[in-house]
């Protein structure tokens, strides 16, 4: 009798990474994989410039779904919605029928937080998070010359700077005092916003987004301390949600994602996550290292050999072209106190803790060449 499959739902690229890394060591064992779109391979950072590059969404597919699952051997179920999962009798439902399964594999990555504004005009506000999100705004965002974006975390900056360099008159509004609130602190951020005005982007900070609605042909957006802006698109990218619903309805335990132990296994046996929909340790996730490291350690599990994630600390690359940036370690909670070094070059501000070890450093501008140095003496320090 034939194993029962690895069953993967969904098809972004933390599903694709695992199956990848499966097929390097085994060629054979069944995988199917479940998806509500074409399961197309491609690279999400791209999506970061698709309007400064002028790229179609044909353009960003590396793969099709059809040759991905040849060239990696899987049963690929496009345009297909999984609506239920039974962990006692490790079965999923598709379409009215059962589908059993060995190893079920949680890959539902996330949707956009779109923040419960006022107003008519919020049903059509756009979001750019996958492939399938791109290819459906692509046309209005180009016939669009004012746009509006909400947030101004790592995706929005990105996103904000991506569509000036595509000549859009763009509004950036984030509620925090400055750009990319989370990830560094204020003093690093300026250079940023200032690059960011010079390219023409309108940066509010300290404001938020009150309601939406519609005027003319396009959107009138106002802001809590009364600002007013009439723009022909809204693209929200105010934070990522996990998509948990699956999960939750199984009874599967979940928190702000689908909850995972040590080796990426859920509350339920034989069931395991990762990527944008993962909670790990507390976290979700959602950068390209620790997607494939948890890619790296699952695949072994899957396969037999009990692996445990481990994560070092991280690199994040900020893809701002006109100001830089590289980041790792912690830069934003516990610091004892900041070393800062700037010059010509850029920016290279080191964190240390009580102890005066170096947890975390940033760098900008041409001193992102000094990174991987200041990335080796950090590690040390865990």
């Amino acid at each position: 009798m034939m194993s029962l499959p690895i069953v993967i739902i969904g098809s972004g690229f933390a599903s694709y990474q695992l199956i990848k890394t499966i097929r390097r060591t085994n060629s054979d064992c069944p995988i199917h994989v479940f998806t509500n779109d074409s399961g197309d391979d491609y690279n999400k950072p791209d999506l970061s410039h698709v309007f400064s590059k002028q790229q179609n969404p044909e353009e960003v597919v590396t793969l099709s779904g059809g040759d991905f699952a040849e060239q990696y051997n899987v049963i690929l179920h496009r345009h297909t919605l999984v609506e239920s999962i039974d962990t006692e009798n490790q079965t999923i439902t598709v379409n009215g029928d059962q589908f059993a399964y060995g190893k079920l594999v949680l890959a539902t990555g996330s949707q956009t937080f779109i923040p419960p504004f006022h107003g008519d005009g919020c049903e059509e506000i756009l979001t750019l998070n996958s492939l399938k999100e791109f290819a459906g705004i692509q046309q209005k965002v180009l016939e669009s010359k004012k746009i509006l974006v909400v947030g101004g975390g790592l995706i929005g900056t990105e996103l904000a700077m991506d569509l000036a360099n595509a000549g859009k008159m763009v509004t950036l509004v984030e509620p925090n005092s400055h750009l990319l609130a989370n990830m560094i602190p204020d003093f690093i951020s300026l250079p940023l916003e200032k690059a960011c005005r010079e390219k023409g982007i309108t940066v509010t900070l300290s404001d938020c987004v009150k309601a939406v609605n519609k005027q003319d042909n396009g959107y009138r957006v106002t802001t809590t301390n009364g600002q007013s802006y009439l723009v022909d698109c809204v693209i929200s990218a105010a934070g990522l949600k996990p998509n948990t619903n699956l999960a939750r309805e199984a009874n599967i335990m979940v928190n702000r994602g689908i909850v995972v132990d040590s080796i990426l296994q859920t509350s339920a046996n034989n069931v395991y996550a990762l990527g944008d929909c993962a909670e790990i340790e507390g976290k979700v996730m959602a950068y390209l290292q620790p997607i494939l490291l948890s890619a790296n350690a699952l695949a072994k599990t899957l396969l037999g050999t009990e692996t445990i994630l481990e994560l070092p600390n991280m690199m994040v690359k900020v893809k701002t072209p006109h100001y830089p940036i590289q980041l790792a370690g912690n830069t934003s909670v516990d610091i004892e106190r900041w070393a800062v070094d700037i010059d010509a070059q850029g920016l290279c501000a080191k964190a240390y803790n009580a102890n005066n070890q170096l947890t975390g450093f940033v760098v900008t501008n041409e001193l992102v060449k000094n990174a991987f140095p200041l990335f080796r003496e950090i590690h040390n320090t865990k």
